[in-house]
């Protein structure tokens, strides 16, 4: 075993000619989790009583899978993040500028023009009503969130909430937090190996609050984050650090991926050992996440450009599905058909006039290179590649 080479690299030196760097892998695993949401939202938009695809007694739910997956990823691009520049400051602004703008974009379109054309209150009404602007100020700050407009898609079967979706928004930062706080306690450097009590502990409190996609957990809310779904989502996110500070050391291997997964099935499946089934399902969708990522067929790199606008068609997702509703809609496939299409449109238009334009900010949180006094160094990586943690975010 080579000591330092990292598991992309391991890739690329076994089957060169067959995967495509890690990223693309990522990028293409968002993009295919954000459209299971898209997919997993349109059931209980049109009937509050059905939360997923599939039948209630599989407790089953692809979208939750895929949040999962999601999670794991995040932390371990937000971990190389932090491994390539232990800059706190910088660490922050990076955040800032790749979770807020679009944001604030999906927000203020969602109160400006989306509200005030389909809410069924008096338009002077709305326009008073402290809580449309609250919305914008709530939902940019996260802490705490805020759903509802007034009057907006009251009328629809799911009138809760006008976007949901950015529920998740608060446990990402969260996340984020966390790997800033390991960071700066040497957890993701000398004192790497601490990264397993973290994670024992926060399977342990993970087991007391019980958070499933059916349920939200015990432990209650703070700031309109439910407590046990954060801790829940914070399984993976440690797994995916864990597997980046370690990835020396951890094997990606496909067949141990579709175990994982054929693990999880099995035990849920099996009546006594269900229970069992909400602990094996981060382990299973974190560790298959960032396998296939690194696993990702080298042809599809080429198409690589289309496939970054993961981020914005998961925020822009359930509004454009309420307004389909709201246009009269009320079948789950005809909705999944129409919302899919047009949701990943609009997360290319963030991609493009949004995320690509406040990404090029990050030339200005660059650190000062120090002089190089060894002659026979190598020059600075250029080109391409000196932009790839651009286009992933990390």
């Amino acid at each position: 075993m080579v000591t330092g080479t990292n598991a992309a690299e391991r890739t690329q030196e076994i089957r060169p000619a067959r995967y495509a760097k890690a990223e693309t892998g990522f990028a293409w695993l968002r993009l295919i989790g954000a459209g299971m949401v898209v997919v997993e939202h349109s059931f209980p938009i049109v009937d509050p009583r059905q939360l997923s695809i599939l039948p209630d007694s599989w407790h089953l739910s692809p979208g939750y899978f895929a949040l999962m997956g999601f999670f794991t990823m995040s932390g371990y691009q937000i971990t190389d993040s932090w491994h390539r520049d232990a800059s706190w400051w910088r660490y922050l602004a990076k955040r800032v500028l790749r979770i807020w703008p679009p944001l604030l974009v999906v927000v203020m379109f969602t109160a400006f023009v989306i509200g005030p054309l389909v809410t069924v209150v008096d338009a002077h009404e709305y326009w008073r009503d402290p809580s449309t602007w609250g919305y914008v100020v709530h939902n940019a700050l996260l802490y705490p969130l805020q759903h509802l407009l007034p009057g907006v898609f009251a009328d629809n079967p799911y009138p809760w909430s006008a976007n949901g979706s950015l529920w998740t928004l608060p446990m990402e930062t969260t996340g984020y937090a966390l790997v800033l706080l390991a960071g700066l306690a040497g957890l993701l450097g000398r004192f790497r190996a601490g990264l397993f009590a973290l994670l024992a502990a926060i399977v342990v409190v993970d087991g007391f609050l019980g958070a499933t996609y059916t349920f939200q957990g015990r432990g209650g809310s703070f700031l309109s984050v439910p407590v046990g779904a954060t801790v829940a989502f914070g399984v993976a996110f440690v797994i995916g650090m864990v597997m980046h500070r370690f990835q020396e050391r951890i094997p990606l291997s496909r067949a141990a991926a579709y175990s994982g997964v054929a693990v999880y099935l099995v035990v849920n499946f099996v009546p006594f050992l269900q229970p069992t089934a909400r602990f094996v399902l981060p382990f299973a969708a974190g560790y298959g996440a960032v396998v296939w990522a690194h696993h990702w067929p080298r042809h599809l790199a080429k198409y690589d450009r289309w496939v970054y606008g993961s981020y914005g068609m998961y925020i822009w997702a359930m509004p454009v599905q309420q307004l389909i509703v709201y246009a009269g809609v009320r079948d789950s496939y005809l909705l999944m058909a129409l919302a899919l299409p047009l949701a990943y449109t609009c997360g290319l238009l963030s991609w493009q006039l949004v995320e690509v334009p406040t990404q090029r900010l990050r030339v200005y949180l660059r650190p000062r290179r120090r002089p190089n006094r060894n002659v026979h160094a190598r020059p600075p990586v250029s080109g391409r590649g000196a932009h790839r943690h651009e286009r992933t975010g990390a």
